[in-house]
């Protein structure tokens, strides 16, 4: 049951990486760069759905593109940092 659990999140993971990759390449004809962070928010998204996983991946890049408003500031905002937990039990 947990490989078929994994198998379907890898599937659904390619899929969503497809998706933005077709975007990103549609969007490069069509829209100029406008973005306000860095990396942009296609960026983002494949990276923090490449480390963290497709749910934590998706609720990072929402609340990234909820950001994307002249009220908030730009710059570099780069993926968080996937953390370890190592302490001993």
């Amino acid at each position: 049951m947990a490989s078929l659990l994994s198998l379907s999140s890898k599937i659904l993971i390619k899929l969503m990486l497809y998706l933005i990759k077709a975007y990103q390449l549609i969007s490069r004809f069509f829209l100029p760069p406008s973005c306000r962070f860095y990396p942009s928010c296609s960026d983002y998204a494949i990276e923090s759905l490449r480390r963290f996983g497709a749910i934590k991946g998706s609720w990072l890049t929402a609340k990234r593109i909820i950001k994307c408003h002249p009220l908030h500031s730009a710059g570099n905002d780069p993926v968080p940092p996937k953390h370890h937990d190592y302490r001993e039990y």
